[in-house]
């Protein structure tokens, strides 16, 4: 019986701990509906901002992409993860401060080409942890430059490199997708 007992636990923690499988809709993360519309509201400032830092690096606007990194930073401040196991939520927490230190960087700095060189990074990093940050109804895309070998995130299917806009601004393929549109 005792054994019975320490099983059922053990299980049960197990499953509390790593079993928070796919991602979770902001109703799902939070107790009512004015707390899901807040953090609907956040995890698509911190999507937004993304979004906006990779095309300002596809017009090759220095300014403007340090002006989104820096929003992209403070959305990533303010969110918060809900609903994770106590590992899952060390990890996505940990990444989530890599990504800031990143998107700092890339604000902190005019040189296009040091913007680039971050966003390679800031976009592997936001790709492991992108189930938790998408919002509702949204799909997005894990694009691949063969040529550099670096990845970008994208709202859409066309691909319009940020690594090389000028002389490869079409190269790349989708290799991963995540979420979905409701129609």
């Amino acid at each position: 019986m005792k054994n019975l007992i320490l099983g059922a636990f053990f299980t049960l923690s197990f499953y509390t701990v790593y079993g928070q499988s796919g991602p979770k809709t902001s109703s799902q993360e939070v107790a009512t509906p004015e707390l899901a519309k807040k953090r609907e509201a956040s995890k698509k400032a911190v999507v937004s901002g993304y979004l906006s830092l990779k095309q300002d690096l596809v017009v090759s606007d220095s300014l403007k992409a340090s002006k989104s990194a820096a929003e992209l930073s403070g959305a990533l401040s303010r969110f918060k993860f809900k609903k994770l196991g106590l590992v899952e939520m060390n990890a996505a927490t940990s990444m989530r401060g890599k990504l800031i230190l990143l998107a700092n960087k890339i604000a902190d700095t005019h040189s296009i080409n040091k913007q680039r060189e971050h966003m390679a990074e800031l976009s592997e990093g936001m790709w492991t942890i992108i189930e938790k940050l998408a919002p509702e109804n949204t799909l997005l895309y894990e694009q691949r430059c063969p040529m550099a070998n670096k990845v970008w995130i994208s709202d859409e299917k066309e691909i319009k490199n940020p690594y090389f806009p000028k002389n490869m601004l079409d190269c790349g393929a989708v290799i991963a997708s995540v979420g979905a549109v409701q129609p």
